[in-house]
């Protein structure tokens, strides 16, 4: 090994450490009523075996659309012992279409597929999915079967999930979205962390909260 690689690999485990040490200490000197808050009414989670993390969201919520990428990114590597879920979030009238929009594509297997594309609908190319006639043209634009997803998004099914999100908000007694809540005790929001990358730091270090409460 030649002195430039020895200073290469020096280099790079200085990097590490340093990366590191960075992270451990975002994780440790989070504050409560700051970067977080307890819930004053802890809710309970579906399965006691995982750390449960919920994002409450709305499709036209710029913040959202800047979070959402960062936490796709984070949830491609989501560690074992933690469990996700997406809850569109009905804090106002309006917001009710974009419940529907949701939970009309998760009952299609098609949360994958569209669910991206929903946010960029709305965010960069400005359209107005809540105007039914709007959304059926564009699902069809898509190559999904208008039909259905027209019988899927007026179905009863679809109506009693959006029923069960509206509960969500007021057991939560949310006022905002994004807002991530941690095994139904902890909630972080983007306006607590300030930047979407924080969100993602603070969400680790509830996480690594909760496993050391465990």
């Amino acid at each position: 090994m030649n002195r430039y690689q020895s200073v290469t690999i020096f280099f790079l485990v200085l990097v590490s450490v340093f990366a590191f040490i960075t992270k451990t200490h975002a994780q440790a000197n989070i504050v409560e009523g700051k970067d977080y808050a307890v819930l004053s009414k802890p809710q309970p989670i579906d399965d006691n075996t995982k750390i449960e993390v919920l994002e409450f969201f709305w499709y036209g919520c710029p913040s959202c659309y800047s979070l959402h990428p960062h936490l796709k990114t984070w949830l491609m590597n989501l560690p074992s012992d933690v469990s996700f879920r997406y809850v569109p979030a009905i804090l106002r009238a309006n917001w009710t279409s974009g419940a529907k929009i949701f939970y009309t594509i998760e009952a299609m297997s098609l949360t994958d597929t569209l669910n991206d594309k929903i946010y960029d609908a709305i965010h960069r190319d400005k359209i107005d999915l809540n105007n039914e006639s709007v959304l059926f043209d564009w699902i069809e634009k898509q190559n999904i079967d208008r039909k259905k997803f027209e019988n899927t998004y007026k179905s009863f099914t679809v109506q009693n999930q959006v029923a069960k999100s509206a509960q969500m908000i007021r057991q939560y007694q949310l006022n905002g979205v994004p807002a991530l809540v941690i095994n139904g005790k902890y909630l972080t929001s983007g306006g607590m962390s300030g930047t979407p990358q924080a969100t993602i730091t603070t969400l680790e270090a509830l996480i690594e909260k909760v496993r050391k409460e465990r």
